[in-house]
């Protein structure tokens, strides 16, 4: 089995750098031109499903991406983690240390909770290596949701790593992983 994750395309508010949760927004012409690019790079992988967030942004991603090449299902657990108080203000006025910290696990200004973004990424983990075992998955979903999985599937030490946003994950940011088949399931809390 292999997982493909990707960002969906730029938005007009990552473009101005704004905080941008559930809010449903579309990809701008850079995040349709990017998408496109990326299209290219994805023509020569065998995908068998790709699996979207409900938001406009991912599933405009994800056709862009597959088109008719495959079927597009969407999956409720792929939606950007809840901002709150965050929600369209600059990215400088976030505190990713704090938000990703995964002992912290701060929840304050009504933000999604880290553990909480972790737990329902490794449930639709489980669930999608029992319901496709041997195919080949495209993930299309949001900042939040690509690097809790990034680390669920890195098997990244979560209660060690103070900051689990050390990494910057762009507008169409694309990962490979070959899964093993087992039915382990990681110990989060």
């Amino acid at each position: 089995m292999k997982i493909y994750l990707v960002r969906h395309g730029q938005t007009e508010e990552n473009y101005e750098g704004r905080m941008q949760g559930r809010k449903d927004t579309t990809l701008n012409e850079t995040g349709v031109r990017e998408t496109k690019k990326l299209k290219e790079k994805l023509k020569e992988k065998e995908i068998d499903l790709c699996i979207t967030s409900p938001l406009k942004r991912t599933w405009e991603t994800a056709m862009i991406l597959v088109g008719d090449r495959c079927y597009i299902e969407e999956d409720e657990r792929l939606i950007e983690r809840e901002l709150g108080k965050f929600e369209g203000k600059k990215r400088k006025d976030y505190d990713y240390k704090k938000y990703w910290d995964y002992q912290l696990n701060s929840g304050d200004k009504e933000v999604e909770r880290v553990q909480d973004v972790f737990k329902r990424s490794e449930e639709f983990l489980i669930d999608i290596k029992k319901r496709y075992k041997g195919k080949n998955i495209l993930i299309v979903s949001h900042g939040a949701v690509i690097r809790a999985l990034h680390h669920l599937l890195k098997e990244t030490d979560l209660k060690k790593t103070k900051n689990l946003a050390n990494f910057k994950i762009d507008n169409t940011f694309f990962e490979e992983f070959e899964i093993k088949e087992t039915n382990k399931k990681r110990e989060l809390s």
